[in-house]
């Protein structure tokens, strides 16, 4: 199902504006303190494709409930997809996005492993540019905030029967965001979850997908009732595979940075920016397995100084604890990590220079 991205022509979007937006002194109101996840722009995009027409009809429209035929195969197969993506106001007004073509190739892979069709780069691009070009007031521009982007992908044929859906549902949608974690950057619970596994090799634990986060909601329930944050998953050999939401990266005392890699981890943007800076730093980058044991013997003698986890939401956090029903053992943190995390922001919001062209300009 792969869509040919090269030399495309852009889209002709049609706009529908949203009779009902919210007035600018409501709107400031909610970035005063937009929290994550709970306030949503006025508009959304919306991309059909079906196995006739290719991409069509795209649009700009008002933002409000899918109207969805009982038999949609999303409903019943789970052939989903999406991303996630933020973007920054600048000092200067101007509003940025970080590394989109690597989530629109991710988008690209993720839809590949769900037998979806491919969203052409041009295209992922085209319909961040057009929401922001009518809801790009909804950017905050306070300290760690954004404007989050979620675009996704959906089967929407009403079908009964298992194959790939031949009508899909391409969205994007957005939301003013906050601090990930409440109360800002401070070391974080890990549970380990040692009966429920995210993924399974040759599974979709590579994509960006639905159901993989949908198996994490019990073990990451079970992670609140134990005190934690967040749980970590082992693969079946006893590797360390990632958390919930975010992959792990481990800091050894002799500078190497290594970080957990396998078939069904998702390749986090925001960690390979971090490894990136990291390299920029001198640092020696291994992505390859970890085992717990070793995690836990690294910390036990002292060979690791600094555990930390990151990702888009939440960018990058300590891991000051690794809880299980047997044990709980303190984890080390150091200055990498924040240190890390500000290089990256700092990029993010401009306040720092770009050497990697990892911006992307959107209300240009």
């Amino acid at each position: 199902m792969t869509t040919t991205s090269t030399e495309l022509a852009p889209l002709e979007f049609a706009v529908t504006r949203n009779l009902a937006a919210k007035s600018p002194a409501d709107r400031e109101q909610i970035l005063q303190n937009p929290g994550f996840g709970t306030a949503f722009t006025d508009h959304m995009v919306d991309i059909c494709w079906s196995v006739r027409g290719g991409w069509h009809r795209p649009r700009v429209q008002p933002y409000g409930p899918i109207s969805l035929d009982p038999a949609a195969a999303v409903l019943h197969y789970g052939q989903e997809i999406f991303e996630g993506i933020k973007a920054y106001r600048h000092a200067d007004g101007s509003i940025h996005t970080f590394r989109p073509e690597q989530n629109a190739a991710r988008l690209q892979r993720s839809a590949r492993r769900m037998a979806l069709p491919e969203l052409p780069a041009e295209y992922f691009l085209q319909s961040i540019r057009e929401l922001i070009a009518v809801d790009g007031a909804w950017t905050p521009s306070g300290d760690d905030q954004s404007l989050y982007l979620r675009p996704f992908m959906f089967a929407k044929e009403a079908f009964l029967g298992v194959r790939p859906a031949e009508k899909v549902a391409y969205y994007l949608i957005a939301s003013p965001a906050g601090s990930y974690f409440k109360g800002g950057v401070k070391p974080v619970r890990i549970w380990l979850s040692e009966t429920y596994a995210r993924a399974g090799k040759g599974g979709t634990g590579a994509a960006k997908t639905g159901g993989n986060y949908a198996s994490s909601l019990l073990p990451q329930a079970e992670a609140y009732e134990k005190g934690c944050d967040q749980v970590v998953f082992l693969d079946q050999d006893g590797n360390v595979e990632e958390l919930g939401g975010m992959n792990v990266v481990f800091v050894y005392k002799d500078g190497r940075i290594v970080t957990p890699q396998s078939e069904s981890i998702l390749e986090g943007i925001t960690r390979d920016s971090l490894l990136q800076l990291a390299e920029d730093r001198g640092h020696t980058v291994e992505r390859r397995a970890v085992s717990l044991q070793e995690w836990r013997d690294g910390v036990a003698s002292g060979d690791i100084v600094e555990v930390f986890a990151c990702g888009t939401a939440a960018v990058v956090t300590p891991i000051g604890a690794l809880v299980t029903a047997d044990f709980e053992e303190a984890q080390p943190t150091g200055e990498l990590a924040l240190s890390l995390r500000e290089e990256l922001t700092d990029i993010q919001y401009g306040r720092r220079e770009d050497k990697h062209g990892w911006l992307y300009r959107l209300d240009a």
